[in-house]
């Protein structure tokens, strides 16, 4: 029987129960395994973590345990660059690209409206989630800690609320967003980027009265939906500064 000894840091501490945060807890193991497999058997998932120290020392996911190790586990750092000493740090992405899974649609309606890159497929398993994030550099966003923990995810985070708009502010607090996000840019089913389209071109593909009031079009070059500022155009700028308010106040 071996014995470490584990700290988990800041939103680490998320994945713990009580008893185990903000101290360093003992873990007792029977055969030596990986770094990442001692974490994660505690509840914390791999694409949170942005430094491992070992005995004081920088380590990998693949470290082997040994019974007498102290280790130290902090989330993915945001302002501070670990890179040149974290063996599993991942250099942030220039524009955050996500991959909701299929219990997040509100949530991806969300981003979308606040122009943020999400994909989201309701009907794809986990196994097919997992492969796609990897494949396109997207982060996974899940509630699911089980997929979260798969191996082949490199970038991913545990949305913690339920509520899909505290969710919303979550992500844009986490992924530090407020600033950068651009309403109105996106398709809200589909998630393309939408593009411009002349007044002359949209007058076929709306109502009448729609072509007679409205010179500002827009379309999807995905689903080919056409968008206007029409009267949920207000509601839905409503809804998007609230969504920035709440997310530029204290958490």
């Amino acid at each position: 029987m071996g014995v470490a000894h584990i700290r988990c840091y800041a939103e680490l501490n998320d994945f713990l129960p009580p008893s185990r945060r903000q101290a360093a807890f003992v873990y007792a193991f029977s055969v030596p395994g990986s770094v990442k497999d001692a974490l994660e058997s505690l509840g914390v998932p791999h694409p949170e973590i942005g430094l491992i120290l070992v005995n004081g020392e920088p380590a990998g996911f693949d470290r082997l345990l040994a019974s007498g190790d102290r280790v130290a586990a902090y989330p993915r750092f945001r302002t501070l660059d670990v890179s040149g000493i974290s063996p599993v740090h991942l250099a942030p992405l220039a524009e955050p690209r996500f991959l909701l899974d299929g219990h997040l649609g509100r949530l991806a309606r969300y981003l979308r409206l606040l122009g943020c890159d999400a994909a989201h497929r309701p009907q794809a398993e986990d196994a097919e989630l997992a492969a796609r994030a990897t494949a396109e550099d997207r982060i996974l966003l899940t509630r699911d800690l089980d997929l979260l923990k798969r191996s082949v995810v490199r970038r991913g985070y545990r949305v913690r609320a339920t509520d899909p708009f505290a969710q919303a502010v979550e992500v844009l607090r986490y992924f530090d967003l407020v600033e950068s996000v651009a309403p109105f840019t996106r398709c809200l089913p589909c998630g393309e980027r939408l593009g411009p389209l002349p007044a002359t071109a949209a007058a076929p593909r709306v109502p009448p009265a729609v072509a007679a009031r409205h010179t500002d079009f827009r379309h999807c070059p995905g689903c080919g939906r056409v968008y206007w500022a029409g009267t949920h155009h207000s509601r839905l700028a409503a809804l998007v500064e609230r969504l920035r308010l709440a997310a530029s106040s204290p958490g």
